[in-house]
């Protein structure tokens, strides 16, 4: 990773004004060699439409490791931490019902913090990044699948890396903080039935099993 772990410059549109401003990006990397893999963990990425072109037109054969969580899940999560920092005064049903009019037309950086579904609907985005890169440059992983299965998950990344797995990695909980309350029914139902066509087009183009996000 660069010196911190979201550097958001491919969905920076004040960096690509006049051309790319590929310094920007690589001072975050001072010390990177050769041979060194480098990384960037920046979630909207994926998210932000014009972030996969830029991506390619930057570096064509780049690889790119995807992680997705179940929609409904991770609409609540992300709601959750805008609360815990203070950015969001809407209860979560609310923030829901009102997000189109919330994010329309707003700066992309307003709008990704408030984009709690929109960021949920992974088949189109998926569909974005393959015009642009084959899926052999793409390892895509469920995060359900790298939670309950963390060694053979991680294993796999580092094969897709071309890389030998290391014996231990350091699980390190990130991003971690307490739940003002729990998603009700209502909301899980409404947010399942926004997402359904969305989750079968995931199990089509990826061959998963999204049983477990219904």
């Amino acid at each position: 990773m660069g010196d911190q772990q979201e550097i958001h410059f491919f969905d920076n549109d004040a960096l690509f004004v006049s051309g790319a401003d590929y310094e920007q990006l690589h001072k975050h990397y001072p010390l990177l060699a050769r041979s060194t893999i480098a990384g960037d963990c920046t979630p909207s990425y994926i998210y932000y439409e014009p972030a996969a072109e830029r991506i390619w037109k930057y570096n064509p054969q780049i690889k790119l490791l995807m992680i997705l969580r179940n929609p409904v899940e991770r609409a609540f999560a992300h709601w959750n931490m805008q609360r815990f920092r203070g950015r969001e005064p809407l209860d979560f049903f609310d923030a829901v019902r009102e997000e189109q009019s919330r994010i329309s037309g707003a700066p992309p950086t307003e709008a990704r913090r408030f984009a709690y579904v929109d960021r949920g609907f992974y088949g189109q985005q998926l569909e974005r990044f393959l015009k642009f890169f084959p899926r052999e440059q793409m390892k895509i992983v469920k995060f359900e699948e790298f939670k309950n299965n963390q060694r053979e998950t991680l294993a796999s990344i580092f094969s897709f890396l071309g890389r030998k797995p290391m014996r231990w990695v350091r699980s390190k909980d990130r991003n971690i903080v307490p739940y003002q309350r729990a998603m009700n029914w209502e909301e899980r139902i409404f947010l399942y039935n926004l997402f359904a066509e969305d989750i079968a087009k995931v199990e089509q183009m990826l061959g998963w099993d999204c049983s477990d996000w219904k």
